[in-house]
């Protein structure tokens, strides 16, 4: 389908189901047409290809298409090969940025069920080549080495009450939501020059002085910016003026 003509279907399209499984593969082509040729789709239109419980929760949880869409582009800028998704979900930020950019992706997920249904997410959508998901709890050892690192608040459900959480599979508490914060700040400290975090509402803690901020969006749902660390070898991008 042209992507003009697929914006202009998908342009008040309200259906929230999930989409009937013979159309997926179809539907789903059309969809990555449409985001490599620089449209952003509705998020329903997205969502539907995700699993039931993972579909509800995507506004709440999972990154907005519009957000990705604008990292794959400030990804592209830093030239960025890898990218590592701390606390991926469901695998939409890494689905859809790697449609919209030329990087590689992997998705580092707590949740079994959840790396089992982005690992779906990315073949249906035929960047399996460039997505990987692995699981595990956070820890130094265990974060991938990578450019850049993505954070959408991945810390955030430890606060939220029960009724809000994604499970409970899992450890949630705000003793483990300070463990983790205090990881990640020393993980950042301790990366090498050059390397890219970007931050999609936060992640709950403080960038190191060795970070300058390179790109900010406040026109997202939430505020978005982009840091890299500073040193002799950080030669990615220059800093914002």
């Amino acid at each position: 389908m042209d992507p003009k003509r697929y914006l202009h279907a998908i342009r008040g399209d309200t259906r929230t189901t999930p989409i009937d499984h013979a159309q997926r593969a179809t539907a789903a082509a059309e969809l990555s047409t449409a985001i490599r040729s620089g449209i952003c789709p509705n998020d329903r239109d997205f969502d539907r290809f995700l699993p039931d419980d993972l579909r509800l929760v995507s506004g709440q949880h999972w990154t907005p298409l519009v957000v990705a869409l604008r990292v794959a582009t400030w990804l592209d800028a830093a030239g960025v090969r890898e990218v590592v998704d701390l606390g991926s979900g469901a695998g939409k930020f890494c689905v859809a940025a790697a449609l919209a950019s030329r990087c590689s992706f992997v998705g580092v997920e707590q949740r079994p069920r959840f790396v089992e249904a982005a690992q779906a997410l990315a073949q249906l959508f035929g960047v399996e080549n460039r997505v990987r998901f692995v699981q595990g709890v956070l820890s130094l050892s265990a974060i991938p080495v990578a450019d850049a690192y993505y954070l959408f608040n991945p810390f955030g459900e430890n606060l939220f009450g029960p009724d809000e959480h994604l499970g409970d599979d899992v450890e949630l508490s705000p003793e483990r939501y300070q463990r983790d914060i205090a990881l990640m700040v020393k993980f950042f400290a301790t990366a090498p020059s050059g390397t890219v975090v970007i931050k999609y509402n936060g992640f709950g803690g403080r960038m190191p002085a060795s970070y300058e901020e390179v790109f900010v969006d406040r026109e997202m749902p939430n505020v978005l910016r982009m840091w890299r660390k500073k040193g002799a070898l950080a030669r990615l991008l220059r800093p914002m003026s």
